[in-house]
């Protein structure tokens, strides 16, 4: 398996260059494009991208997180959700980052091997961010009216979070 995943990256390379040379294109000129195409999306999207940055950092440093944690604990027990995953489904549709610091977190205080561990994990993998993946690519192309997008992918979101809970107490407890 090894000598495969380490043969696949240049053989995807020689493959697209040589249908490249094959269609007669300009394979370089081709690459300097894409290039010059993406630093131009990448200017575009920069500023959205700075503010939910700064956005994600003032809600963990203001105390504003642990607040509405501790205002939505008796909602987590509804859904049968550790109110210590709380947090993490609030920031995971915004920030993978954070939401990877507060798995950090999580491991620290419970360890990786309790429940509050494996929820917090599998909570990661079930779920997306939101807010940053649609800043990033309808940015990229130029939608503007996200709308119908966002209220599927925060559904999917709330989907995989209860889902995450429900599964890992079905398993691990």
């Amino acid at each position: 398996m090894k000598m495969i995943s380490t043969g696949v990256m240049p053989v995807m390379l020689i493959s697209i260059i040589g249908y490249g040379l094959i269609k007669g294109i300009n394979v370089f000129d081709a690459f300097l494009s894409g290039a010059k195409d993406g630093i131009k999306t990448a200017v575009k999207i920069l500023p959205a991208l700075v503010g939910l940055i700064a956005a994600i950092s003032m809600l963990r440093v203001s105390g504003a997180l642990e607040f509405i944690t501790r205002m939505l604990a008796p909602v987590t027990t509804l859904f049968k959700m550790p109110s210590e995953v709380l947090p993490l489904a609030l920031l995971r549709p915004v920030s993978g980052s954070g939401a990877l610091a507060i798995v950090n977190d999580i491991f620290k205080a419970h360890g990786a091997d309790s429940l509050v561990g494996y929820t917090a994990s599998v909570m990661m993998g079930s779920t997306e961010t939101t807010f940053y993946t649609l800043t990033v690519y309808f940015g990229a192309v130029g939608i503007k009216d996200a709308r119908y997008a966002l209220k599927a992918a925060l559904i999917a979101d709330f989907v995989g979070m209860v889902a995450s809970c429900l599964v890992c107490r079905m398993f691990f407890l």
